[in-house]
């Protein structure tokens, strides 16, 4: 009835980030990939699965964090690579057994210029169906800004494409759409409730920055949101310790609160039909 909540890798030494992750309860580990980092031989992946291993006893999902990379670039050359580096990182997870995948559509753009919608969609369902073929679930992350900012571009891009979603609370909270008061966190949600796999956790967005919330209040109704739909993985995406333990206590308070758990029986119905796709 209570969610798993999950840390970023962002201790580089992975001894102590395991015994963090031990030491505070964490469930998981949600595992950044970077274009820099992503395995680029036999060996390089090797030394990635002999790090995993360390791992066992805590799941990890995976984050795939390519800024500049886009599906739909204009650019032919761009798109293609983008897309050998989106397939490469498919089977680099697949080789270490994750089953979960996160990817962005206009990381590190401040706006949609030079990307192409149609390209976008197209491309983005094959990487869908390539990720399922090798027993992913890809997950397209809302961002703070561009198409996937705005709710009925997101729901768009979500029905179109077959992908699951990576509902980050922080993006959600400071969306132009959602400040103007024209959508509601909800509307990012609420036409494909069941296939929200993943949460990032924390208040809000500011300079590119991740805000710890400072009281229960500051993300109550979000965390409401969460358990009403029944998602189950609670990214506490937090990259400095002390923002991130802040962070903990919050969310631990809020859980301690709703001694029955958050994911309600309607979220556990969603768990049900979104376990079943």
């Amino acid at each position: 009835m209570f969610p798993k909540l999950a840390m970023c890798n962002f201790i580089p030494d992975n001894a102590e980030l395991l015994r963090f992750a031990r030491e505070h309860g964490f469930s998981g580990i949600d595992w950044t990939i970077t274009l820099d980092c992503l395995p680029d031989s036999v060996l390089e992946e090797a030394r990635l699965q002999s790090m995993i291993s360390g791992f066992q006893d805590l799941e990890i999902r995976y984050h795939c964090a390519f800024r500049d990379t886009d599906l739909g670039d204009e650019d032919d050359s761009k798109a293609a690579m983008a897309m050998e580096n989106f397939r490469k990182a498919s089977r680099v997870i697949a080789g270490l057994g994750g089953r979960h995948m996160t990817v962005h559509l206009g990381l590190g753009r401040k706006s949609p210029a030079g990307l192409s919608w149609n390209r976008t969609l197209r491309k983005l369902a094959s990487l869908v169906d390539y990720a399922g073929e090798l027993g992913i679930c890809l997950c397209l992350e809302n961002l703070a800004s561009g198409w996937s900012s705005r709710p009925e571009l997101f729901e768009k891009l979500i029905r179109k494409t077959g992908a699951s979603v990576t509902l980050d609370i922080g993006h959600a909270r400071v969306s132009p759409s959602v400040q103007s008061q024209i959508y509601e966190l909800v509307d990012f949600v609420s036409p494909h409730s069941e296939r929200v796999r993943n949460a990032h956790i924390y208040h809000e967005e500011i300079a590119d920055q991740h805000v710890a919330p400072r009281a229960v209040d500051d993300v109550r109704r979000r965390l409401d949101l969460l358990g009403t739909i029944g998602c189950d993985w609670w990214v506490l995406e937090l990259r400095r310790e002390a923002p991130l333990l802040q962070t903990l206590e919050v969310v631990r308070q809020y859980l301690d609160e709703t001694p029955q758990g958050p994911l309600l029986a309607v979220g556990n119905a969603a768990a049900k039909q979104r376990d079943a796709l």
